[in-house]
């Protein structure tokens, strides 16, 4: 009997992870990872990296180490899903069949879909965690900073890890109390969601520290513009009356998280749902089998799963996507299910966090035998020092 074969598309967290918890169910698969990366990153510790508390270089490693033994990696991008004949094409033109496929490749940062930020961002007070390249620079600011008007952007949509676009804001103002200067200090968060968090008994603990750290807040508003040059953040927000105005707000320093989509190769594809409007996979969101086509089965940022978009989620995602593909190739019922699960670990300040677990119905799901809605030490050890050892050694090696 032939050797089945499985495509995973998408070589980070997500692809590893099932690629490596597949092989060490059943040596036989042919896993191929496509994947066009020659670098891994761990992206969580980025937050840390824009605080100064964490080396930059200590978050990127070669891929080629993380491939699993007895998985084929081939150094290209997908351009094309043929989900009727079986098939992805890639962007150097050759074609795989698989018997099933494992859509992962992440989220699209839309940069250009704020005017002005591709430009200057990196440079003239406008920073970004959501970069390698660019995280070091937000230490830079903060460290200098002496006071004036200091603007945080969360992006209408899902982002990647829905905390860091404030996670960074408590850091910054603890760093600023710590140096005497927070008093001097007009802070600013514009945001595109409703509130804080979506899971009360965290935000509640959250709106205390934007109490404390005497931040404004602008929900459900929509960035639209950065002009460096004048330093000026522009956004819409409706009034009263539902008509959408123009604002702006003058900035010294800035922190904007861009705008995210599926990549463009999935949104442009037949496995993108056509009612998304950032064309992200469509899946059960139970099973992480696509609707519509059956041997296919996605996890991670690229899914429309109302998840939380964090490693957290992909680490109990990759078990179920693993369990029901191999049922699918069985030809045996899927039994593995997930339950919309995520985590975000929330610095308050330095050396306090506070680990948000919840699931879809936006229920806390606490890990621990206390209680996680108050922000301790412990949690900022687990940030700093445990997660960053068990996703190297442990999660991307299919063990944990």
């Amino acid at each position: 009997m032939l050797a089945k074969k499985i495509i995973i598309v998408g070589g980070g967290n997500a692809g590893l992870s099932v690629a490596a918890q597949l092989l060490r169910k059943n040596k036989s698969l042919q896993i191929t990872i496509i994947e066009p990366s020659e670098k891994h990153y761990y992206q969580p510790a980025w937050t840390l990296v824009g605080a100064g508390v964490f080396d930059i270089n200590k978050t990127v490693r070669s891929e080629k180490d993380y491939i699993p033994k007895g998985a084929t990696w081939i150094k290209d991008a997908v351009e094309t899903f043929l989900p009727a004949e079986n098939k992805v094409i890639t962007r150097q033109g050759n074609s795989y069949g698989y018997d099933a496929l494992v859509v992962c490749p992440g989220i699209q940062l839309d940069w250009n879909k704020i005017k002005g930020l591709k430009e200057t961002v990196g440079k003239n007070n406008v920073t970004s965690n959501y970069s390698f390249d660019i995280a070091p620079y937000t230490w830079e600011l903060i460290r200098n900073f002496k006071g004036g008007t200091a603007v945080f952007t969360n992006p209408v949509g899902p982002v990647k890890c829905g905390g860091a676009p404030h996670k960074i804001m408590y850091l910054a103002c603890d760093y600023w109390r710590k140096q005497g200067i927070l008093d001097k200090c007009d802070v600013h968060i514009l945001s595109g969601a409703a509130s804080i968090f979506d899971v009360k008994e965290y935000a509640a603990t959250l709106n205390n520290v934007i109490k404390d750290d005497n931040i404004k807040t602008h929900f459900g508003v929509n960035v639209t513009a950065v002009d460096a040059a004048n330093k000026t953040i522009y956004y819409e927000e409706k009034n009263k009356d539902g008509i959408t105005d123009r604002k702006e707000i003058k900035f010294d320093m800035s922190h904007i998280v861009p705008p995210q989509s599926a990549p463009d190769f999935i949104k442009n594809s037949p496995l993108s749902d056509p009612n998304n409007p950032y064309g992200f996979v469509e899946i059960n969101k139970t099973t992480m089998q696509h609707s519509r086509f059956a041997n296919v089965f996605a996890l991670g940022d690229c899914i429309n799963a109302p998840a939380k978009k964090t490693g957290a989620a992909i680490r109990r995602q990759a078990p179920v996507v693993v369990k029901n593909v191999l049922a699918f190739l069985a030809n045996e019922k899927l039994r593995g299910e997930y339950t919309g699960y995520s985590a975000c670990p929330i610095p308050t300040k330095y050396g306090r966090l506070m680990l948000a677990e919840f699931d879809y119905s936006n229920t806390p799901k606490m890990t621990f035998p206390f209680d996680q809605t108050k922000s301790r030490w412990s949690m900022w050890i687990l940030k700093l020092k445990i997660l960053p050892w068990l996703y190297w050694n442990k999660i991307l090696k299919g063990t944990a």
